[in-house]
């Protein structure tokens, strides 16, 4: 039996030890794409001067907004590494943070009623949902216990 629990806890303690390596090797790669993606929304700068104003400028805020998106993943996996544990709220962040993107990309074309009135039941349904994570979030039960 105590045999076992050693197994066990050798195991455990690699497979830790496994996750925060291959967790760093994602953080470092996440951040490259952070950085890529600075570059290339500088890079799409020069669509001011050459290009129209109204494309160079959906251009470039696409652009912010998927930097946005990624570091909201960055988040995500920082949390998991310094907290052990995926927070939702991240998760939703990161999912509204996507959907506002295509949200501001309908802008600039022609959208059926019923394609609109889905993302706006996604945007509202993540909202709810986002609100409901923090309401009840574990966290929060460990602070009223």
């Amino acid at each position: 039996m105590w045999r076992e629990d050693v197994l066990d806890l050798k195991l455990t303690k690699f497979f830790e030890i496994s996750a925060r390596a291959l967790l760093s090797l994602l953080i470092t790669a996440i951040l490259l794409a952070i950085l890529a993606g600075i570059a290339w929304t500088f890079y799409d700068i020069r669509l001011v001067f050459s290009a129209d104003f109204h494309g160079a400028f959906r251009t470039i805020l696409v652009d912010v907004l998927t930097v946005l998106a990624i570091v909201e993943i960055l988040r995500t996996a920082l949390a998991y590494f310094s907290e052990g544990r995926v927070k939702v709220t991240y998760i939703i962040d990161t999912v509204l943070v996507t959907v506002l993107t295509e949200v501001m990309a309908f802008w600039y074309r022609e959208m059926t009623w019923e394609k609109i009135a889905m993302v706006i039941a996604l945007v509202l349904s993540l909202a709810a949902v986002r609100i409901i994570a923090v309401r009840y979030s574990p966290r929060g039960r460990h602070e009223d216990l």
